[in-house]
C-alpha cells in the first residue's frame, strides 16, 4: 500500500523540474495527479494528467478547480508550486518584472486556494503545500520581488491553515522553504557559485529535487497530520 492510496493531487508548475518530481513521487505512493502548467505536460504516466493553465489567471483557475472536482469527485493535496523570477536591482526592476513575479509566485496560490480551500473544510479533511524558498527566509541581491513573494507565503500559509481548521475540518496549510536545488533554474549558473552555495549548508551539498519531494510527501500523507501552520525549510542547514 502507498501512502497517497486513493488520494487526488493537484500540483502547479507540475511539467518540470521540483513539480514534476513531485507528480512522479505521489504517483508511486499511489495517488492521482493532476499537474497544472503554463505549457501543459505530456507524461507517459496514465496516473499524471496534465493541464494547461495560467494559474495567474483567476476566472481560469475557477473554472479548472470545479471542473477538477466535478469530474473527479474530490481534492486532498494542493501543491502550490508554480514559480517564475525575474531579477534585476530595485533600481532597474520594472512594474512588469514586479507584476509578473508576484502573480504567478503568490496571486496563483490564492487563486487556487480561494476554491479548493472551502472544498477541503467540506469534506473535512486536506493537505495544502505552499512552496515558498530559502530567498524568501534570507533575502538575495537583485531579488526583492521573488523574495517578496516567497516570504509572503509564509503568512498566507500560517493564516489560512487558521481558517481551514475552523468547525473542526481536518485540513492543513504549510510551506515548504527549499534552499539551493538543483533544477533547471539552477543549471545556467556557474559553478564556481554552485560551489560557493553548496559550502553554505551545514551538509556541504547542493539539494536535489528529490529532496524537496520527499518532505512534500511527508506534509501530504497522513503521517504529518498533526502539523499545520508550519514552514519546513529544506536546505540542508544553509547559513547565509
Amino acid at each position: 500500500m502507498g501512502r497517497l492510496d486513493g488520494k487526488i493531487a493537484v500540483i502547479t508548475g507540475g511539467a518540470r523540474g521540483l513539480g514534476l518530481c513531485m507528480a512522479e513521487t505521489f504517483v508511486r505512493e499511489g495517488a492521482l495527479v493532476i499537474t497544472v502548467d503554463r505549457s501543459g505536460n505530456d507524461h507517459p504516466s496514465e496516473r499524471i494528467i496534465g493541464y494547461r493553465l495560467d494559474v495567474s489567471d483567476a476566472k481560469g483557475c475557477e473554472e479548472f478547480c470545479k471542473e477538477i472536482i466535478a469530474k473527479y469527485g474530490h481534492i486532498d493535496i494542493l501543491i502550490n508550486n508554480a514559480g517564475i523570477t525575474r531579477d534585476a536591482l530595485i533600481n532597474k526592476m520594472t512594474d512588469e518584472m514586479w507584476d509578473s513575479v508576484l502573480a504567478v509566485n503568490l496571486k496563483a496560490a490564492f487563486n487556487l486556494c480561494r476554491w479548493i480551500g472551502p472544498h477541503m473544510m467540506e469534506k473535512g479533511s486536506g493537505s495544502i503545500i505552499n512552496i515558498s524558498s530559502v530567498v524568501g527566509e534570507f533575502g538575495n541581491i537583485g531579488q526583492v520581488n521573488y523574495s517578496a513573494s516567497k516570504s509572503a507565503l509564509f503568512g498566507f500559509s500560517k493564516s489560512l491553515a487558521k481558517e481551514l481548521a475552523r468547525k473542526g475540518a481536518q485540513v492543513r496549510c504549510n510551506a515548504v522553504a527549499p534552499g539551493y536545488t538543483m533544477t533547471d533554474m539552477l543549471k545556467t549558473v556557474p559553478q564556481d557559485l554552485l560551489d560557493k552555495f553548496a559550502k553554505q549548508t551545514m551538509l556541504g551539498r547542493l539539494g536535489q529535487p528529490q529532496d524537496i519531494a520527499n518532505a512534500c510527501l511527508f506534509l501530504a500523507s497522513d503521517e504529518s497530520s498533526y502539523i499545520t501552520g508550519q514552514v519546513i525549510s529544506v536546505n540542508g542547514g544553509m547559513r547565509l
